[in-house]
């Protein structure tokens, strides 16, 4: 079984008992987050959301805080004496996907369909006389 998530902004398909890291959540090492964004559920039929689907939540576990690579930036422009060298590591989330589906939360309620109000009047046909 996968699903696709809505994790920090990016979408991930997950599955359960797997590792990744994602931009950086506010959680402290050992937390459970939960994420309520899953857009798509596989579990032998295929689940499409319409944007979300709701009533399932992936569950996963802070596993660290890590940096990532460091990235170099490297500015210059030729025979004008300019360089520029800047470089930044990304802040990434290990977590753990604990499980897929059951929802901790209550369901949403749907909303009932706007049903056309009738006329207080229904005007049959009449004739419009017209003076020439």
């Amino acid at each position: 079984m996968y699903a696709i998530v809505e994790i920090a902004g990016l979408q991930y398909k997950v599955e359960q008992d797997q590792k990744l890291f994602v931009n950086r959540l506010k959680a402290n090492i050992g937390e459970e987050v939960t994420f309520d964004k899953v857009l798509l559920t596989d579990n032998g039929s295929v689940t499409v959301g319409a944007p979300v689907i709701d009533g399932v939540t992936v569950v996963a576990k802070v596993l660290d805080q890590v940096k990532g690579d460091k990235v170099i930036v490297f500015k210059k422009k030729r025979r004008k004496g300019y360089k520029v060298k800047n470089g930044h590591r990304q802040q990434f989330t290990q977590i753990q996907i604990v499980s897929i589906g059951g929802s901790t939360a209550a369901p949403k309620k749907t909303a009932k369909k706007a049903t056309p109000k009738k006329d207080k009047e229904v005007v049959k046909n009449e004739e419009v006389k017209t003076e020439d």
